[in-house]
């Protein structure tokens, strides 16, 4: 009798007939984005497409040791009056600082060390970018120091800005190699090229850093990005321009191999706070510590079980691409955390 009435309303009644036509175009549409990887509301989706959701393909990882670190120190930065750096290193170290490094100079000399011959010393550095930068100064950096160096030009070049946008030269590219020749074979680093931005009179944006590479032995180049991560996690929370009254967290790195690789740089006792696991729990399921990093996004929130059980960032919404673990966990571990998962899913 009810298939009977419905027939009817759709024969006899063109606002019932539209409204069916219109849903049947809604859903064949929504299927269609899916299908395609775009994102539908939830309520479109059925549930056999939620429970078969692709694994996140798990980027190879391979730990090392960086022995680079460099900061924009405390004060006022800018071209008339210099900047200061803070380098820490696990090694001597020699911090080449050149003003006015031309842009394509710069992408000239990582090029030649990928495909000519190696930069781990300044002077190598300096015949890559074919002596193309205003003044270069030096400072010798003791495995154990700390302290600040204070980076400037002569004043007898005249030099108070660097033109309007877009420019042609760098203000300050920052280079760390290794000072010592036995070092060299012990670390895959080499060096480390930090792109350091100074404030004058044509452009005034605060100094920060701008890029990170870090280039190793065998001539690959990696750029160095920072993780974005929680506040009670410990890492960078994205903001571009902090206060400088605000006592910043140091930042996690991640380094994307160009071999379909990525290494994490973590810094000094990093490690040993992930493993512990304390503050840092998955947003997803509230329980386990994070674990993973979703690419391309780079957002560190999710746990080992809950990174298989979406397709999209649960901070972002980013199509999840790639994913690659903090720390390697043991199977037996993982395996009793999914266990926990489902049964406080079951309650």
């Amino acid at each position: 009798m009810a298939a009977v009435f419905l027939v009817m309303l759709y024969e006899y009644s063109p606002l019932f007939y539209i409204s069916v036509i219109s849903l049947c175009f809604v859903v064949t549409a929504a299927m269609v984005l899916g299908w395609f990887g775009f994102d539908v509301p939830v309520i479109l989706r059925s549930s056999d497409e939620t429970e078969s959701v692709l694994p996140v393909p798990e980027k190879r990882m391979v730990q090392v040791t960086n022995p680079f670190a460099l900061e924009i120190g405390s004060g006022v930065a800018s071209v008339t009056d210099g900047v200061l750096l803070r380098p820490c290193c696990l090694e001597p170290c020699v911090l080449s600082c050149f003003w006015g490094c031309g842009v394509h100079a710069l992408q000239g000399a990582l090029q030649t060390h990928q495909h000519g011959p190696r930069i781990s010393t300044p002077q190598q550095f300096q015949e890559a970018l074919h002596f193309q930068y205003h003044h270069c100064q030096s400072f010798h950096i003791g495995s154990d120091d700390r302290e600040e160096r204070h980076a400037e030009m002569p004043t007898d070049l005249g030099i108070t800005d660097f033109g309007v946008l877009p420019r042609e030269r760098y203000p300050l590219v920052a280079l760390l190699t290794l000072a010592e020749s036995e070092a060299r074979d012990v670390y895959n680093i080499v060096a480390s090229v930090t792109v350091v931005h100074v404030p004058d009179e044509k452009y005034s944006l605060s100094g920060r850093i701008l890029f990170q590479y870090l280039l190793t032995a065998q001539g690959n180049m990696y750029e160095l990005k920072p993780l974005f991560m929680s506040a009670d996690i410990g890492g960078s929370s994205g903001v571009t321009d902090p206060d400088p009254n605000t006592k910043v967290p140091e930042p996690l790195h991640m380094i994307p191999n160009q071999q379909d690789d990525a290494e994490p740089a973590l810094k000094e006792g990093e490690e040993e706070e992930w493993s512990e696991g304390k503050g840092k729990d998955c947003v997803v399921c509230q329980n386990a510590p994070v674990n993973r990093v979703l690419l391309p996004c780079r957002h560190a929130c999710v746990c080992d079980g809950c990174v298989s059980r979406f397709q999209h960032c649960p901070i972002c919404r980013a199509f999840v691409l790639e994913s690659f673990a903090l720390s390697q966990q043991a199977p037996v571990q993982q395996q009793e955390d999914e266990e926990e998962y489902l049964e406080d899913e079951n309650e």
